[in-house]
């Protein structure tokens, strides 16, 4: 009988007193052989510890040594303009007034996060990370992204118009023009960064990067950001190009106060921490399945 109850009872969702009824004893008999059945371990009850996002916040700024960071429990698929909040949040804490500047960089969480909404900061100049690409993709468009932050803020956008990967003799034709030499000696004074971060390469499809097949140096990148990959230890990876490309550079990156990455997805994780060792990225904006997968990967092997 006991195992008869604690079935009828915690897998049925039947009542003490149905139980009772249907058996054709009392409830006390009833309430007794249930806890008998716990205290024989026929029946175990466990109270989850279930990690808040405030929690997994704290490990993950530890774990990783961030400046700071934001975990919004994981929305339905595809859904990262819930993203959008945090960061606006990041945003404010960080005191952007007029003439300061924050630079935008590309990818499809930065589209989504920029398209559902920033913070009012009037005053502020938004700046490309990088030139523009040769690509149809909407979450290639930088320079758009950066005409509505600026919208956004109550801000003057300051665009790149020259592709990010130019030759090397156009490259310095491009720079020598009086608009983009204004726009990029706004990397030296950036004051928060904002930026997607790529996928392992090899996994990248090929429509989500702006790299080539070509390129087989990449092929064991933990990811990217605005094209600087690294490995799963930091280590910065040379691919050719490289040199050519008009974009703000890791050393430019480094020297940014906030530099946020923004992504939400757990094949990520070690794209996150790779990028967080190379010190692109001080501050992350994610959501807690990606969370946990970096804390897991954290781990010791």
């Amino acid at each position: 009988m006991l195992h008869t109850v604690a079935k009828l009872h915690y897998e049925a969702e039947m009542s003490q007193v149905d139980i009772a009824r249907r058996l054709g004893v009392s409830t006390a008999t009833i309430s007794r052989l249930l806890q008998r059945a716990r205290a024989e371990g026929i029946v175990r009850i466990e109270v989850l510890d279930l990690a808040t996002p405030e929690g997994i916040t704290t490990q993950l700024v530890e774990g990783l040594g961030l400046r700071d960071a934001a975990v919004i429990e994981t929305p339905a698929a595809g859904a990262l303009t819930a993203l959008a909040a945090p960061l606006g949040a990041l945003l404010k804490q960080a005191e952007l007034t007029a003439g300061s500047v924050v630079a935008i960089g590309w990818g499809r969480a930065i589209r989504e996060v920029i398209g559902a909404g920033l913070p009012r900061i009037p005053g502020v100049l938004t700046v490309a990370a990088t030139g523009g690409m040769q690509q149809q993709a909407p979450h290639f468009q930088i320079n758009e992204f950066v005409r509505l932050a600026a919208e956004e803020f109550g801000g003057t956008p300051h665009f790149i118009h020259a592709p990010y990967l130019p030759s090397t003799e156009l490259r310095e034709v491009f720079l020598g023009d009086a608009a983009i030499r204004d726009s990029v000696a706004l990397w030296d004074r950036t004051d928060v960064a904002i930026v997607g971060i790529g996928l392992p390469h090899a996994i990248n499809p090929p429509e989500a990067s702006a790299a080539t097949l070509s390129e087989q140096a990449l092929f064991h990148a933990a990811g990217d950001v605005i094209r600087h990959y690294f490995d799963a230890e930091g280590t910065l990876i040379p691919w050719e190009g490289e040199s050519r490309m008009i974009a703000m550079s890791p050393a430019q990156l480094r020297a940014v106060p906030l530099v946020i990455g923004v992504a939400a997805s757990p094949e990520k994780a070690t794209a996150i921490i790779g990028a967080v060792r190379a010190r692109l990225i001080n501050a992350l904006i994610t959501d807690t399945k990606t969370a946990q997968a970096i804390l897991e990967a954290l781990l010791p092997q």
